[in-house]
């Protein structure tokens, strides 16, 4: 039996019709991956995981995981123009991925004019960025680590502890919190 599917893409909340098929083939409801839809069983969290590291928001992630290094590594070097970008990248996102606050949190940050600022600055930026990305189940897309020392958490690539709040003078004191 013939069998014609319209498939659509949802991203941020807009529908958009990607095409229409004809297929020779049944599709199982088991194949579906939207699972509220016809019963299937695929998660809706992988797809999710997959979509919330998309542009911009992989464009912001890649600017603060270069500002956690620097801050980290005790220079302001590439911190104020890689803060900048992040504020671009959301600030010319049509479709409103990420909150407005984290545009205006790296305007603060870029505009820091020493270490202490800079890392005052990161904190805020940091929180909104570890709750988007645990709000869309990207949680294997980063590593959460925690200081207790700075009371502040920070995203970074890996699970080498790198410390952007005290830099080289205690660059291991963090909590893998993953």
């Amino acid at each position: 039996m013939k069998k014609s599917n319209l498939y659509m893409i949802v991203l941020a909340g807009t529908v958009a019709v990607i095409g229409v098929a004809t297929l020779a083939t049944k599709v199982e409801a088991a194949d579906c991956a939207m699972p509220s839809c016809c019963g299937g069983s695929a998660q809706p969290m992988a797809m999710a995981s997959n979509s919330a590291l998309m542009e911009p928001v992989k464009s912001v992630y890649d600017h603060y995981l270069t500002v956690q290094a620097d801050l980290a590594n005790d220079t302001l070097k590439g911190v104020a123009e890689n803060a900048g970008a992040i504020a671009k990248a959301v600030q010319g996102d049509d479709m409103k991925m990420l909150p407005a606050e984290v545009a205006t949190q790296a305007e603060t940050l870029a505009k820091a004019s020493d270490l202490k600022a800079a890392r005052a600055a990161f904190k805020p930026l940091s929180d909104s960025l570890i709750k988007y990305l645990a709000d869309h189940n990207a949680k294997d897309a980063f590593t959460k680590v925690y200081c207790p020392m700075a009371r502040a958490s920070w995203l970074q690539k890996d699970g080498n502890v790198n410390n952007p709040y005290f830099g080289k003078a205690m660059s291991k004191c963090g909590e893998i919190q993953k």
